[in-house]
């Protein structure tokens, strides 16, 4: 369509001559503020994308100066509130789903003008390779990057379309700033001065993320996270001050989802941020007591993520265990397996167990030879747990049966006096395990896993075991159980 043609359409001007393009957005704006209905703005965007695709570069990029990127940015930020999630008032920060129903048409139709605009500026770089329409593009990333990021995944008020459109505008933020990747367009470069835009996009998203208002718009924690969790060593530690409290703030809620998603915020501040960093002011500190609570939820998607951040934060809070300084003074990481230990007795949900069953494996490799103060304990769950099935995948006695190599392997001189009991239960569920309906390759699993245990206490006793292991009356066995108790008498012993 002809560029005139499209100003007379939209009452500016006659021609591209006969207005510059700062009162042709100031025009735009000002229409676009008093559109009295959805149709209306519905249009108003529509030519906005023909004007900008149309225009001469020269007109629509004449002297970027702080009055263009202003305009433009003003513009940019007024289409995007168009396409904005209705505020929540309700404690729970949540709407149903028939509030957003018209969300994902004014989202495609906002993205369209944004796109057409990325795409002539970068035309205007490919001319021109201008720092000033370069800066203009960084002007305008962070809008960009937020938007996308709100539609981008999916939730309540995006639909294929508009979440295809989001990763297109994504992409043309990335370009817009010369970046190769979103991580490049958040963090910058370590080989250049230039940042990245996390630090604006945070600033944007700091007045929303206050106790009184991030239930408001629920994007908002969504955008922040997605944001956070892109952000690795080293660029993290500078943005510690933004991202930690408002990840605080998520995790402390009394929605199960919002507890998930701040605990999942802070284990990656965890893994990103320096101990040093970490423990200054006492973060460390007060993050290990906010999530300890929650290790009181009967909730697995939530233990879920609490076990493995507590585990690595207690690793930036104590020291690593030392093999020459026996006894050391007990401390947060004999505090947790005790608890973890007590509620695994205790708990009888199958998806809880898993849980708990796959991360005390990391809880004894984190703390090592001091395990042994706990062995009583941790011998009656092992035994417990294997005894209970949870298939048809088993996942839990596996990772019981990966504990309990672990222990032997760590643990191995106080193993003696426990191998009565440990044997008993192995055997006992090599017995069941073969008489079970399970897949073969499944059980073939079970029992070698189960063997290897059997191996391993042999291996720490001199052979002792097979000794118990004689005794066994092979007429009352099954054949894969004595197989596999063959496979331990026949095995050498480490010298």
């Amino acid at each position: 369509m002809d560029v005139a043609h499209i100003l007379q359409k939209m009452k500016i001007g006659d021609t591209v001559g006969s207005c510059s393009v700062l009162v042709a957005l100031s025009h735009i704006h000002e229409q676009f503020e008093v559109g009295d209905s959805h149709e209306n703005r519905a249009r108003i965007l529509e030519n906005t994308a023909e004007l900008l695709a149309n225009a001469p570069l020269s007109w629509l990029f004449p002297k970027v100066n702080t009055d263009i990127r202003g305009q433009y940015l003003g513009l940019v930020n007024l289409f995007t509130r168009y396409a904005a999630l209705p505020v929540c008032d309700t404690d729970s920060g949540a709407l149903p789903a028939k509030n957003y129903e018209d969300i994902p048409a004014k989202a495609q139709a906002v993205s369209t003008v944004l796109l057409v605009l990325s795409l002539q500026i970068q035309k205007a770089l490919d001319d021109q390779n201008s720092p000033a329409i370069r800066s203009l593009g960084r002007t305008l990333a962070p809008t960009y990057c937020i938007f996308a990021i709100t539609h981008l995944q999916e939730q309540p008020w995006t639909s294929a379309a508009s979440r295809k459109r989001a990763r297109e505008l994504l992409t043309s933020a990335v370009e817009l700033t010369g970046s190769r990747s979103v991580q490049e367009l958040l963090s910058g470069k370590l080989d250049d001065d230039q940042k990245g835009v996390l630090g604006p996009v945070l600033d944007t998203l700091k007045p929303e993320l206050t106790k009184e208002s991030w239930k408001r718009n629920q994007a908002v924690k969504h955008v922040f996270s997605w944001v956070l969790v892109q952000v690795g060593r080293p660029w993290l530690t500078e943005y510690l001050e933004k991202v930690f409290p408002p990840s605080l703030l998520i995790s402390d809620d009394y929605r199960t989802e919002n507890k998930v998603l701040g605990v999942h915020c802070l284990h990656h501040i965890v893994l990103n941020v320096p101990a040093a960093d970490l423990r200054q002011f006492n973060r460390a500190q007060v993050l290990y007591h906010a999530v300890f609570n929650h290790l009181y939820t009967s909730e697995a998607t939530l233990i879920q993520v609490v076990l493995p951040c507590l585990i690595d934060l207690l690793s930036v809070l104590e020291k690593p265990p030392s093999y020459a300084v026996i006894p050391r003074k007990p401390n947060r990481f004999d505090d947790m397996l005790r608890h973890i230990l007590t509620y695994m007795e205790m708990e009888h949900k199958l998806d809880l167990r898993r849980v708990y069953a796959k991360n005390l494996v990391l809880l004894i490799e984190r703390m090592g030879i001091v395990i042994i103060r706990h062995l009583k304990k941790l011998e009656r769950v092992i035994v417990g747990y294997l005894e209970v099935s949870d298939a048809p995948e088993e996942k839990c006695r596996l990772s019981i049966l990966d504990a309990l190599q672990k222990t032997i392997q760590i643990a191995w001189p106080c193993m003696e006096k426990r191998m009565g009991l440990l044997t008993q239960s192995l055997l006992r569920f090599l017995v069941d395990i073969s008489s079970d309906s399970l897949p073969t390759q499944l059980k073939e699993h079970l029992m070698t896993e189960a063997s290897h245990c059997l191996l391993l206490l042999n291996h720490c006793l001199k052979g002792k075991l097979q000794t118990l292991l004689r005794e066994v009356d092979s007429s009352c066995v099954p054949d894969p159980v004595l197989m596999c108790i063959q496979k331990v008498m026949a095995a050498p012993l480490c010298q």
